[in-house]
């Protein structure tokens, strides 16, 4: 089936076995231990420490907070707003990469709108006095631990439908449980003919969260202090303008290795509704109850600084999504762009064509654009400045994240191009930093 071709591409079992296991075992836990530290434990790690050295398991059990039923509520009220928006909003049709399978799914781009829809939404409850977003973080803890529990049983629901029903001919099992729940049993699920289930994850619900909650954290700051210091105003812009860049770009998102190769399972999905709402937003998590004075000059060179990665960040996206959409006919830099033509035999025989970008920002190193993502997310996180370790958690997760997914990806595409990703790499030598690595 599908599935074998691919896991063999993605990490080997022992790997795919220690993941797991590691996902299940420490992942759920360090992120009610980040949210108690941030907001109970003044951002410290040795003292979220010492109450756990001092009070063992049964002090670790008495902080994590148990799922309420206005947790329960404000998420699913999120879940179903963002999914009617998702089926509802107007947008343009857009066709994704041909899948390994040769099928080539097709989406709604009208993620934009949801996000303008969304935000002006939520600040309008606040301002109308309709509901009051210092709600949602106070009881944050509440809903992530709601999050950490509800998420694992939409990933069983996911292998179950893979197994019973699957949208697309981009499914299968390899025949081990762990490895199918894990990296998940189909490519593009759908319930229903419209609703991709990984659109609304990783995109609709992960990434809109990551805004929602900047927001939150911004205005709690505000409530509880009468004002909002320059260090949060810093991290809130460059977070929004982030996810704002994801939005504006969504389409092109479709194209990247989290939808068009990767399967949905507790890899990706459990990722996108748990670690992006908690982690991701970490920093301004952090600044709520530890406003920083930045200064005007400070504030603004961090600010101009994380503005540049982003649109450096989006410019390499930009820029490949042109060459593609043009097949190669447009200007990379001011000249034609310089290319390699691959073919390649998807898993049903066809024979198909691909062109490899070998100039601009992709002539620089085969994953740049993580280079600049890295930086971004560390100018959003340095108005913390260095009093704590754990605000940059994110910075350091996120650069173990990439670095794997370039090898992922570069592995993927070896397997896929044969000689003409050798040729390709003799001709773009590094992997993501130009001159090191």
């Amino acid at each position: 089936m599908a599935a074998s071709t691919e896991s063999k591409t993605v990490h080997s079992a022992a790997v795919t076995y220690f993941s797991m296991i590691s996902l299940l075992s420490f992942c759920p836990p360090f992120v009610i231990l980040l949210w108690y530290t941030m907001v109970h434990a003044d951002g410290s790690v040795i003292q979220t420490w010492n109450y756990l050295w001092q009070h063992g398991l049964q002090g670790f059990i008495d902080i994590w907070p148990r799922p309420t039923a206005i947790a329960w509520k404000i998420i699913a009220c999120y879940a179903a707003f963002e999914a009617a928006l998702q089926l509802l909003l107007p947008g343009k049709r857009v066709e994704g990469p041909i899948s390994p399978a040769g099928n080539r799914p097709v989406y709604k781009a009208n993620g934009m709108a949801a996000y303008a829809v969304t935000l002006i939404t939520y600040l309008s409850l606040w301002w109308f006095g309709i509901f009051n977003p210092t709600i949602v973080y106070d009881h944050l803890g509440e809903i992530f631990s709601a999050l950490i529990f509800g998420s694992f049983v939409f990933c069983i629901f996911l292998y179950i439908k893979g197994h019973l029903a699957p949208s697309s001919t981009d499914s299968g099992s390899c025949g081990n449980i762990i490895i199918d729940f894990y990296w998940g049993m189909e490519l593009y699920p759908r319930i229903g003919k419209n609703f991709d289930i990984k659109v609304f994850t990783n995109c609709r619900f992960g990434m809109m969260s990551w805004a929602v909650l900047a927001l939150t954290y911004c205005i709690k700051q505000y409530e509880a202090n009468g004002k909002v210091e320059d260090s949060m105003l810093v991290n809130t812009i460059l977070m929004l303008v982030y996810v704002t860049k994801f939005f504006w770009w969504e389409a092109g998102y479709w194209n990247t290795m989290d939808i068009a190769h990767d399967r949905a399972g507790f890899y990706i999905c459990w990722g996108c509704l748990v670690w992006v709402p908690s982690i991701y937003t970490s920093p301004g998590m952090y600044l709520v109850n530890h406003p920083v004075h930045l200064g005007t000059q400070l504030a603004l060179f961090i600010l101009l600084a994380g503005l540049l990665c982003i649109y450096i960040n989006y410019d390499c996206d930009r820029q490949r999504q042109e060459f593609r959409r043009t097949n190669g006919k447009c200007i990379v830099w001011g000249k034609a762009p310089s290319k390699i033509v691959a073919t390649y035999t998807t898993t049903s025989g066809e024979t198909k064509t691909s062109l490899l970008l070998t100039s601009g920002w992709w002539g620089l190193a085969r994953h740049f654009h993580y280079v600049p993502e890295i930086l971004a997310a560390f100018f959003w996180t340095v108005p913390a400045l260095f009093n704590h370790f754990l605000p940059y958690f994110y910075v350091i997760f996120l650069t173990i994240l990439l670095l794997d997914r370039a090898k992922r990806d570069d592995d993927r595409c070896r397997s896929k191009y044969g000689k003409y990703w050798k040729t390709y790499c003799q001709k773009v030598t590094y992997r993501v930093i130009p001159g090191i690595y």
